[in-house]
């Protein structure tokens, strides 16, 4: 009979790789916490339509790249593609922005679903932290969703960062920037790939972030958006870089910086790291200011930020990092014949009960066995029992780093070892 594999483009995370996984979600929900971001948990499918009214119709994502089907009851699903949206409809449905002036500052880690050819750190599943923060339109607010960003990587111990901007302005900025650039592409309609000229009445913003070297040569010399921005947009994105700077977090602007969803206005943002060659992003977020209303709440700004954590892993991985584990101590019990495995059964059940982690062998192998899979399984301490330990009501204590052997009353050994191995993290 054949093996069942995983579906192309997922992976399975397992222990000895998934605690890098925990070390970076430990980290994300610490620093949210410090920014005071509540973590907030949305289904992982939602009605289609949110994902059609929200990142765009004309997106790739929704063109190309949703997981969509048709539940028993006839209805229209998608598994996400991306968290805002998704995040958006729950603030709106569960009352959270009903007030007038309102605010609410959420972070969220799941998976997301994109059909698309797998690589590196771009998989059908994959994997993100993200940040939104919903009710103040200033400035202010789009530098605390980077910030909040930036202290994440560094935590994280990611080296190299760039931080570039820029800014699409408000609507009416962005809709004369989509014209200019539209004036400036079609002549060169032609040379332009099957896809962007596709873009090109859709969604010509696009073009710009393509990777096909066609597309690229085109945009060359393409009008930046900054000569669209009105006044207010235009003030807007001065204040979002000096706050920057009196922040001392360096950026670059980048006139020719988009992303890939439709609702994102003024403040654009993308992090990149080294040690991923030319698909070096990591993250990247936005301000959108009519998302809210756009899906039914009422108008009301907003502005997030996603991070991959598949490419942040690749990323610390090609930089050397080595994320802290947090593992507790594990002691692992061994036993001389069917008595002292009865006996060490119970202290299993009193060191767990204590909060001190403790396994043991219990299919009878010999005790050179027993300690060759203590030392598989990395345990730091080992309780041995034997018959003359059982009649004497002691136990043998060993640290498996340093080999030393210590006798142990047995009513004395939980404290002993609660002792040794230190608080529970």
């Amino acid at each position: 009979m054949s093996k069942i594999t995983a579906p192309k483009g997922t992976a399975d995370i397992l222990p000895g790789e998934v605690e890098k996984w925990q070390a970076v979600e430990r980290v994300a929900r610490e620093v949210s916490a410090l920014y005071h971001f509540g973590e907030v948990r949305t289904p992982i499918f939602e009605h289609t339509e949110l994902f059609h009214r929200g990142v765009g119709e004309a997106s790739d994502i929704v063109n190309k790249e949703m997981y969509t089907f048709e539940d028993r009851g006839g209805r229209s699903v998608t598994l996400r593609p991306e968290g805002t949206a998704g995040v958006v409809r729950a603030v709106i449905e569960n009352g959270v922005l009903n007030d007038q002036g309102a605010r609410a500052k959420v972070y969220y880690i799941g998976p997301n679903f994109r059909f698309e050819r797998p690589q590196a750190g771009r998989l059908r599943q994959h994997h993100q932290f993200g940040a939104e923060a919903f009710g103040v339109a200033e400035p202010d607010q789009d530098v605390e969703c980077i910030l909040l960003q930036m202290d994440f990587y560094r935590r994280c111990g990611v080296r190299d960062l760039e931080l570039q901007i820029n800014s699409l302005g408000d609507r009416e900025s962005k809709a004369r920037y989509r014209d200019a650039l539209v004036a400036f592409l079609t002549p060169k309609s032609a040379s332009l790939s099957e896809d962007s000229q596709r873009r090109l009445t859709q969604n010509p913003l696009r073009i710009l972030d393509s990777k096909d070297p066609r597309d690229q040569e085109a945009s060359q010399g393409a009008p930046p958006a900054a000569e669209t921005l009105s006044d207010k947009s235009r003030a807007h994105f001065d204040r979002v870089q000096a706050l920057l700077a009196d922040a001392k977090v360096p950026f670059r602007v980048n006139a020719n910086l988009v992303r890939g969803f439709d609702y994102y206005t003024e403040t654009l943002w993308e992090v990149t790291a080294s040690g991923l060659g030319a698909q070096n992003a990591i993250g990247g977020g936005g301000r959108y200011d009519n998302l809210v209303e756009q899906l039914g709440g009422r108008p009301t700004p907003g502005v997030g930020f996603g991070s991959g954590i598949e490419r942040l892993l690749l990323a610390l991985e090609a930089q050397g990092v080595a994320l802290p584990r947090q593992d507790p101590p594990l002691v692992w019990l061994v036993s001389h014949g069917d008595a002292a495995r009865a006996a060490n059964w119970n202290l299993m059940l009193e060191l767990r009960a204590a909060n001190i982690a403790s396994d043991m062998d219990t299919s009878g192998r010999s005790v050179k066995a027993q300690f060759k899979v203590a030392d598989r399984e990395k345990a730091a301490w080992c309780v041995i029992i034997g018959e003359s330990e059982l009649q004497a009501n002691t136990v043998l204590l060993k640290n498996l780093k340093t080999t030393e052997q210590t006798t142990v009353p047995r009513p004395e050994i939980v404290a002993t070892l609660r002792a040794a191995t230190g608080p529970v993290v």
